[in-house]
C-alpha cells in the first residue's frame, strides 16, 4: 500500500503554530499489478495540492490527480519481495512510489531497464505510456549489452525515431550508441529537414506537370509579352514551373497559394540585369494590378516604376485578349 498524508502548518500572530497532518490518498497494489484508489476529495479547478479535507477515505475512480509527486518520502517502509526481486532497492528515480511500483508489477521491460541501470529512460517511458517501448526494444537491448547508458530519454527516443525516418540501421550502435547524443541528435534533425525539403521540392514539381496543361490553355495567348524602360524588364510567366522558381526565389506563395489556377490572374515578373524585383498580379478583367510583392512580400525602392510601366503597357495585353476572343 502507498499512502500520502497532507501536513497542514497554520500560523496565528500571537498564538502557538497549529500543525495537523491527514491520509488523503492510499493506493492498494497486489503482486499481480492490480490496484484500488483510496482517497479523500479534490476541489474542482484546483492547480495546487489542495484536498476536502472533510470528506471521508473511500473508493475513488483512478485519476491522475491522485497520484502525487510527493514532497518527502518516509524512510522506515516496508515492501513486496517481488518489488525486491524486480529491482527496487529504495530509490524512484523522479517516479512517483505507485508509478515505479506498478511499473515492476506490471512490465517486466521495466524490470529489465531498472536493473540495467537505464533510469532516465525508464522515467521517460512510464511517463509517456511505454509509447515507442515495442517499437525500439531491439535497440535498447543492443545498448544495454554495449554498456551504453542512455542520459536521456526523450532525447534518445527522438534520435531514433528520426533515424527510423532516414532509414537507418536502428540495430548498429553507430547510429544508436552516439558518444554526444546531443550532437547525434541535431545532426538526424538537420538530416530529416533536408528530406523533407526534397520531398516537399519533388511533390511541387509533379504539382506543376499536372497543372501545366490547365496553365496553358488559359494563358497561352499572353505568352511572349514583354516590355521594358530602359532599365527594368518585365514579362509573362509562360509555365507553372516559372511560377514555382519564382515564388521559390522571392519567398512569398505564388505557387502554394495556386496563382497559376487563377483564370482572371495574369502574372508578370519584374527584374533588373536578370535579377528579380517584383511579381506583379494583373487582373485580366479590369487590367488593374492587383499586387506587386517584392522578396518576402516586401516593397522595393522600383515599386512606382514598375507600377508606371506595367500601367503604360496594358494595351498589349489587352490586344492577346481581343485576338483570343476572335
Amino acid at each position: 500500500m502507498v499512502r500520502h498524508f497532507f501536513l497542514q502548518q497554520i500560523y496565528t500572530q500571537g498564538y502557538p503554530a497549529v500543525y495537523t497532518i491527514t491520509e488523503v490518498v492510499q493506493f492498494w497494489l497486489s503482486p499481480e499489478g492490480k490496484f484500488v484508489t483510496i482517497a479523500r476529495l479534490r476541489p474542482m479547478n484546483s492547480w495546487t495540492e489542495s484536498w476536502l479535507l472533510h470528506s471521508d477515505l473511500e473508493v475513488r475512480p483512478n485519476r491522475e490527480f491522485y497520484d502525487i509527486v510527493p514532497t518527502a518520502i518516509y524512510p522506515h517502509k516496508r515492501v513486496l519481495p517481488i518489488l525486491k526481486r524486480n529491482g527496487y532497492r529504495g530509490n524512484f528515480y523522479h517516479l512517483t512510489p505507485f508509478e515505479l511500483f506498478y511499473a515492476l508489477l506490471t512490465n517486466s521491460k521495466a524490470e529489465t531497464l531498472l536493473k540495467a541501470g537505464q533510469h532516465e529512460l525508464l522515467r521517460y517511458l512510464v511517463r509517456t505510456k511505454y509509447r515507442g517501448l515495442g517499437q525500439y526494444w531491439a535497440s535498447i537491448c543492443i545498448c544495454i549489452r554495449n554498456r551504453y547508458m542512455i542520459e536521456d530519454g526523450s532525447l534518445w527516443c527522438d534520435l531514433l525515431r528520426m533515424l527510423d525516418i532516414l532509414g537507418k540501421d536502428l540495430r548498429s550502435p553507430k547510429y544508436i550508441c552516439p558518444t554526444d547524443l546531443q550532437k547525434a541528435h541535431d545532426h538526424a534533425v538537420k538530416a530529416v529537414r533536408r528530406q523533407h525539403e526534397q520531398e516537399e521540392k519533388k511533390k511541387r514539381h509533379r504539382q506543376a506537370v499536372e497543372a501545366e496543361a490547365l496553365f496553358k490553355e488559359q494563358k497561352s495567348q499572353f505568352f511572349g509579352i514583354a516590355f521594358t524602360d530602359g532599365s527594368i524588364q518585365v514579362r509573362v510567366l509562360e509555365s507553372v514551373q516559372e511560377y514555382l522558381e519564382e515564388g521559390t526565389a522571392m519567398h512569398h506563395c505564388l505557387f502554394a497559394s495556386e496563382y497559376h489556377l487563377k483564370p482572371n490572374s495574369l502574372i508578370l515578373s519584374a527584374t533588373i540585369n536578370g535579377k528579380r524585383m517584383e511579381t506583379i498580379e494583373l487582373n485580366l478583367e479590369t487590367l488593374k494590378v492587383v499586387q506587386s510583392r517584392g522578396i518576402c512580400n516586401s516593397t522595393t525602392e522600383y515599386h512606382d516604376q514598375i507600377l508606371q510601366l506595367v500601367q503604360q503597357n496594358r494595351l498589349l495585353i489587352a490586344q492577346r485578349q481581343s485576338l483570343s476572343i476572335i
